[in-house]
């Protein structure tokens, strides 16, 4: 966590951060004319913030766009913040109103919203079953007490279950390269009660003794910091239950 707190104690770096909360997604001809710096300033800071892994990013073509991974300093939240204070069950839950309607399998053609990123220590094995077992989902979802139906193969749904008994949220699996890539819906029951459905993908890579999970979604409203925070939580929570064995639920 050196390299988190090393990175954020910079105002120019805090300021990258910020507009890349405000709008994610930004090549670096988007971000120069937002601050009086050189070209290769921008650059050097970047380099700090991906390294500290604040921010990930995704190669189209010949542009190169930049994400806030929020999963770090979430991290840091559940370790000294969150024991603290009591977190709203509402925390990754939003109204959300999607553009679009239906599936969506050509992800590769499109640019993510928001792009996630950690570093998991564990085997590929582990953390395909941890994304795609409802029996896993179920012991590490931070908001979730079940989970229904599987995530192996194109078609397949998976609900996740409050312990109320009701759904918060469907997935069904819309492309899939096992063992790397799960492309799946984004069906909330939450908010206004609207249904609406954008899409996302996990991405997994093998580094040595870890695993590097990536996730993206995409097509989903404007006003999506729910979803964004919702995410991290679960990542956070998923990698702390491979790693450890311990999740990290909201309370009751």
């Amino acid at each position: 966590m050196d390299a988190i707190f090393k990175a954020l104690n910079d105002p120019a770096r805090r300021a990258i951060l910020d507009s890349l909360r405000d709008k994610d997604g930004q090549t670096l001809s988007d971000l120069l004319p937002q601050f009086d710096m050189t070209r290769f300033g921008v650059m050097k800071h970047l380099g700090l913030l991906e390294e500290a892994g604040l921010i990930t990013t995704y190669k189209k073509g010949r542009f190169k766009y930049h994400y806030l991974n929020a999963v770090p300093l979430q991290e840091v939240i559940d370790r000294w913040i969150e024991p603290l204070i009591a977190a709203p069950l509402a925390r990754g839950m939003i109204d959300l109103k999607s553009h679009l309607e239906g599936d969506q399998t050509m992800l590769d053609t499109r640019t993510p919203d928001f792009v996630h990123q950690t570093m998991i220590r564990c085997t590929q094995d582990a953390l395909w079953d941890a994304l795609t077992r409802a029996d896993q989902v179920a012991l590490h979802h931070f908001a979730c007490s079940k989970a229904s139906g599987d995530a192996t193969a194109t078609g397949d749904r998976m609900d996740m279950i409050r312990q109320d008994g009701s759904v918060m949220l469907s997935q069904k699996v819309t492309k899939i390269e096992p063992k790397s890539r799960l492309e799946m819906t984004f069906e909330p029951n939450f908010g206004d009660g609207v249904k609406t459905i954008s899409h996302m993908a996990f991405v997994i890579e093998v580094e040595g003794p870890h695993c590097k999970l990536t996730c993206e979604h995409y097509e989903i409203p404007e006003a999506h910091a729910g979803v964004r925070d919702g995410w991290a939580r679960y990542i956070a929570s998923m990698k702390s239950w491979i790693e450890t064995g311990t999740p990290i639920k909201l309370p009751n």
